[in-house]
Order: C-alpha cells, then structure tokens, then sequence
C-alpha cells in the first residue's frame, strides 16, 4: 500500500476568463492550457505547503496548510472556477500530449468538486491516517541540514495549534451534519495521540532532530534551536494533542455513528457510486465489481487448492490456513528476524530487474519499522514515494509488531508490492519523467498505482521467486486478499453487510492471521472504495499484457512492455489502455 502523505489540494486562484479570452489572437490553446496547469500548480504548493516540501518546492518550508471550514470552501470555489476555465478551452485544438494532461486535470477536479459536495472533508481522518498520526513523522519528511532548515521546523511546530483546531472545527461540523466515523473503528484510537502528549519535550519524537545537529550549525546557534523547538513542543504541539484527545474523548467518539457503510450516510448510496468510480477510475458498478470479486476468488480458491494437494496436506482449507496461522516455523522469532528476510529477499530482486525493464529509477529505497504509536491500528506495510528534489530515498515500512500475526510466507508477495519492482520502482520512475507536468509527476490514480504493485506480486514468479510452495501459496494468500476486497469492500458499502460478515469471508477465503484481517476490514470501513482499485487495476494490465503478447508473438518484449506502461506515470485506466494501443500499433 501506498501512504500519500499531505495530498494535493488542487485549487486555483481565480483569475477573470475574459482578461484570458482577449489573449487568444496572440496565444496557442496550448500555451492557454499550460498556463493554467502552471497557475494551479503554484496554488497547489501555497496552499498545502507540506505537499510542497515533499516535491522538492522549500519556498514554504515553513508553513502548515490552513484548515477551516472556510477554507475549505474557498478551496472548493476555486476549484469549481478553475474547472469552469478549463472546460472553456478547445480540447479537440490541443496536442494528443496535451489532451491526455487535459483529461487527467478534468477527472482530477471533478472528483475533488463531487467529494466536496459529498462533505468528505468533513472526515479528515480515519482510524490509521490524519493529521494526529503523520505530523510526528515530520522530522523524517522535511530537509533539516541548516540553520535556515531548523527554524523552519521550528514554526511548522509553532503552527501545529491551528492546524489541530483547524481539524477539530471540521471535525465538529461532521458531527453536526451526520458525517462522523464508525465507533466500530475508533476502538484504540487513544493509543497514536497520547504517544504524542509527553511530560518533557525530550520524549517527544519531534524533539529527536535536537538530539544530533548537523556539524555545519554553530555550537551557539544550536543551543539557540533547541531552546526555540523545546518551546513549540511544550507550548503548542503537546496542548494541541491535549485539546484533540479532549475533543475525540467527550465530543467525537460519543457521536460516532453505529452503521459502518457508507449508505447510511445521506446520499450515501450515489456516494459510494461515485468512490467505486474514482477508485477504479471505469464506469462501473458496486454490483458488477462485487460480482467480478466473487468470480476471481473462486479462481484463485482453485489455485490455492492445487498447491495443497501439492504439499500433501492432509485436510482441508480451513484446516490448512489453520496450520499456517498457528505453526511456529513460519513466523520469526524477533523482529531483527523479519526486517533480515525483507532485506535479503529485496536485494535479490534488484539483481533481477534488468531481465524485466529497460529503464530504472536513479533513486534508491531504504527499509524501516512501521512507528511503534501507529503499528497496532496499521496494515502489514506502506510504502513512503522519495522526496522530489532527490534529497530523501523512497521508504518500504515493515509492520513488526505482533510478530505472529507477520506470516514470513507473504515476505515475497509483500516485498515485490511495496518496493521492486512494485510501488517504489513505479513512482520513482515517474517521477523523473521530466516531460511531464508536475501535477501528474507527483500525482497519480490508485487504480493504476496498486494495480501496478499488485501486478508487480506476480513478476517474481518470472523473476525466479516463489520457490518454495508455501510461499507460494502466500502469493496467492496476497491476491485473494485483493480479490475478496472487491465482495466485502461492496458488501459492506453497498450491501449492507456486517463487520462480522465481513471478517468471516476474509478468514475462511484467506490466510491472513486474524489480527490483519479486522485491521483491513476496518481499514475498509473507513475508507471506502479505495480497496477496488488494486484488483481492478491489477486485471488491466495483465488484460493489455495478453492483448500485447496475442498480436506481437515471438516479437514480445517484456521489457518494452513494462517501459510502455510505466512511461506516462500512473494515469486513469482509460488512458493506460489507450496508450497500450497505440504503442501495439507502432509495433
């Protein structure tokens, strides 16, 4: 999985469409389309200046987004306008390059106006993202090698009271308006905020840049940062947290609502619609997606099945998934154990990515522990893309909490998603894609992006991986785990199921351990929609890789292939179809 951390706000600052129409004599339609992209882009990073240090833009290094419900309206409103100018422009007089850029920006701004409109701003956080859970990781997501760095920490620090009751303030409005998170899944919410409320700032993980200066800062200037972080630390960030803890506690965990799918919102079946749609990027259905999950599970069920006669397994597949939950010899006995197997099994694979692709990323990837606060309430792993500017490496984050619940026969499957040549492989390329606009290099589509990483499972059996049977039978673990997300992920939205209905589908048509399975049920819960787009993505490209290699034949290049659908970044189904093609038939 990928954790987009600070997403964009994609707004623009409204500028009369008339002063833009008596230009058009001097101006190409294109020149007026990449004008506005350029104009959106600059509001983009004034506007969430976290997202900004992410891409490489330190211009508002020193900032936090505003956040109130006014803000958010403004947002919204210019949002709708910049969507009005750009529907205004000629698509047919554009370059085809052009018109993909156009396309991706239009579908982009349309499902950011039908969300508004949806209210999910109101829902700002969920049971393992937000604000309270990813700004103590700032140390490791912002430069911090000069005095000028320091200070700009320093204010992000100061800043963090309004931007906590800034989310509070929606938060509230939630509440009011009947848009509130399930109770079900706030269940140890506590844990990741009152981590963060210490009794000296010493304990605080946003005190640890203090605790080794970079050698370039004077002795004096940093006692004089320290001083200046250990404040904001005491007089803003630990308050802020007591004020959210204070609020979930009396206000927002009382009012959580008891149903856990989202029809039972207002409007919420045309919302949940309209998620199915902009998660998998097609026109289709809850009832056609819960049917094509329905469909897939009973096909890998069948794979599945092979590989249990295979081992000579005396039982069935209950009694099977039972062994492997239970058994010792696949769990590892510490941590150390586990992070070393994802080591190894990586390092392999990078010797292999020659034999599938013509062009890699120049930036590494580094390896880490899912942070301790967080660990209980998260997935198995996420993955953090590298910093714009090169400066930081991508991040495969390893669960290792719980450790028999950590199956070391998904390590494989699990590695090759979240890493190579899955989602690091994909978003470093994309980007350095320097051809492209910058809200596509740093963008994306989840239907492409975990259809991708998802796809990329499969490549280690090219690859020479998956040797041994049960970590085999791990990958397939991994891919129904993906299949039955399409039944419960519309059961549960669309269907009316239960949580336990739920949990139950996934336990007896997967080998995941208990703990993971409620975790993703939650997860489901909390975010729907989302879950459709690794599937279904994944079904797309292994449907354009047969197409390509039915009409090439012998002339077949995987690598070319692979180069072909990772050369325009992550863009929506549609578009990756058509490129697929027009690429077969300039072959």
């Amino acid at each position: 999985m990928l954790v987009l951390r600070n997403q964009r706000i994609v707004t623009v600052v409204a500028v009369s469409w008339c002063l833009l129409l008596s230009h058009c004599s001097a101006e190409t339609v294109d020149a007026q389309f990449a004008a506005l992209v350029e104009e959106n882009w600059q509001f983009d990073m004034r506007e969430n200046p976290l997202f900004a240090t992410a891409t490489g833009d330190h211009r508002y290094n020193d900032r936090l987004p505003t956040v109130s419900l006014a803000e958010s309206a403004r947002r919204n409103q210019a949002r709708r306008e910049f969507s009005t100018r750009l529907k205004a422009l000629d698509r047919q007089r554009l370059s085809s390059t052009e018109r993909i850029n156009y396309d991706v920006l239009l579908r982009q701004l349309s499902d950011d106006l039908a969300e508004f409109d949806f209210q999910t701003h109101l829902i700002p956080i969920s049971q393992r993202t937000g604000f309270h859970i990813e700004f103590p990781e700032l140390p490791q997501d912002v430069p911090l090698k000069t005095t000028v760095d320091y200070e700009n920490y320093a204010a992000r620090l100061l800043a963090f009271g309004a931007y906590a009751d800034g989310h509070i303030e929606l938060l509230r409005a939630g509440i009011a308006a009947g848009q509130t998170l399930p109770a079900i899944v706030l269940e140890g919410w506590e844990k990741a905020v009152d981590a963060q409320i210490v009794e000296r700032p010493e304990q605080s993980l946003l005190y640890i840049p203090c605790q080794k200066f970079p050698s370039a800062i004077s002795v004096d200037e940093q006692t004089q940062l320290q001083a200046e972080i250990t404040a904001a630390i005491t007089e803003s960030v630990v308050p802020a947290y007591r004020r959210f803890r204070d609020f979930m506690a009396n206000e927002y965990v009382p009012e959580a609502r008891g149903s856990i799918g989202v029809s039972a919102l207002p409007s919420g079946r045309d919302y949940y619609r309209h998620r199915v749609r902009r998660f998998t990027t097609l026109d289709i259905t809850p009832e056609e997606v819960h049917q094509l999950g329905l469909t897939e599970v009973q096909r890998i069920r069948a794979e599945m099945d092979k590989i249990i006669r295979r081992v000579e397994f005396e039982g069935d597949f209950a009694a099977f998934t039972k062994f492997l939950r239970e058994d010792p010899q696949f769990y590892a006995d510490t941590e150390e154990q586990l992070m070393q197997r994802v080591a190894f099994v990586l390092k392999k694979m990078d010797g292999e990515l020659p034999s599938l692709f013509g062009k890699l990323p120049r930036l590494p990837y580094g390896l880490r522990r899912v942070p301790e606060y967080i660990a209980p309430q998260t997935t198995a792993a996420y993955y953090q893309r590298p910093s714009g500017d090169g400066t930081r490496a991508g991040f495969f984050y390893m669960n290792v909490y719980n450790l028999k619940n950590r199956p070391l026969f998904t390590v494989e499957a699990l590695s090759f998603h979240e890493a190579v040549p899955g989602h690091h492989l994909q978003l470093a390329l994309q980007q350095e894609i320097e051809s492209l606009p910058n809200f596509r290099r740093f963008g994306g589509f989840t239907a492409f992006v975990e259809g991708w990483a998802l796809y990329a499972e499969r490549l280690g059996l090219e690859a020479g991986f998956y040797e041994d049977p049960y970590s085999d039978f791990g990958r397939l673990t991994m891919e129904i785990w993906r299949a039955c997300r399409l039944v419960v992920d519309t059961g549960i939205h669309y269907f009316g199921w239960s949580r336990e209905q739920a949990i139950a589908y996934m336990t007896e048509n997967s080998a995941l351990s208990e703990h993971n399975i409620r975790s993703e049920v939650d997860r489901y819960i909390s975010w729907p929609g989302q879950a459709l787009a690794y599937k279904i993505g994944e079904l797309k490209i292994r449907e354009l890789r047969r197409l390509a290699e039915e009409r090439l034949g012998e002339r077949f290049d995987i690598r070319a292939f692979h180069d072909m659908i990772l050369g325009s970044g992550a863009v929506p189904l549609d578009v990756l179809e058509a490129n697929a093609r027009a690429w077969l038939d300039g072959q």
